[in-house]
């Protein structure tokens, strides 16, 4: 297991930033049933883990990235992650809504964005990768060119790699789903008979229920 995914994913368990209730499912926005629920703007409230964060994202854009030019951040979980990254880079920054303000000058894009400007996207959650790639649609629509996107976390969906190689973005994440279950499980977090259970679920989501639970 890579060494900075552990570390991140037993961060966000401990301020419980990640949920994991295998036998209490939850219920997405979306109507589906899943055994997990994450919400990273959890990690703003913790300093250490922000700054932990903060420092990962930036040094990843340095490595791989190094061409980029301004930072960009998805509404909304990703705002205030993005203004951090942008600030440690000495980068411009801009956001980028799910939908243009419906009043004023109807942006989509919050920020200066000049055409031509080589930019690189921060998210704090991919799921299905779709909200994010609107971004970079966006973004692309201004004129710019996305060199690709740094995020928090992402569940592994295979829908959402097949969707980030089809819009030829390079996705780079500080950890995974795998490499939650792993951590999770180390720290008491799940027992080893919710392992099947959870990794389950991430193969077919959509259709996931607590009926179809694994048994020891």
């Amino acid at each position: 297991m890579n060494n900075l995914a552990s570390i991140l994913a037993k961060k966000l368990l401990k301020i419980s930033a990640i949920k994991l209730q295998p036998e209490n499912p939850f219920t997405w926005a979306s109507g589906w049933n899943s055994p997990i629920y994450t919400d990273n703007r959890k990690t703003l409230s913790y300093p250490d883990v922000r700054s932990f964060i903060k420092v990962e994202l930036s040094r990843i854009i340095l490595e791989n990235f190094g061409e980029t030019q301004a930072v960009a951040g998805v509404a909304t979980g990703a705002i205030a992650q993005g203004a951090l990254v942008s600030d440690t880079l000495g980068l411009p920054y801009v956001y980028v809504r799910s939908t243009p303000k419906d009043h004023g000058l109807e942006n989509l894009i919050e920020g200066d964005l000049r055409p031509g400007t080589k930019v690189v996207v921060i998210e704090d959650l991919i799921s299905t990768g779709g909200s994010s790639l609107k971004a970079v649609e966006a973004i692309r629509n201004a004129g710019c060119e996305v060199v690709g996107m740094v995020a928090i976390f992402t569940y592994e969906f295979p829908v959402a790699e097949k969707a980030f190689e089809k819009a030829g973005v390079k996705l780079i994440t500080l950890s995974n789903y795998s490499a939650l279950l792993e951590a999770a499980l180390e720290t008491g977090f799940i027992r080893p008979n919710d392992v099947e259970t959870l990794k389950e679920w991430r193969k077919d989501p959509a259709l996931w229920s607590p009926s179809k639970k694994c048994e020891d």
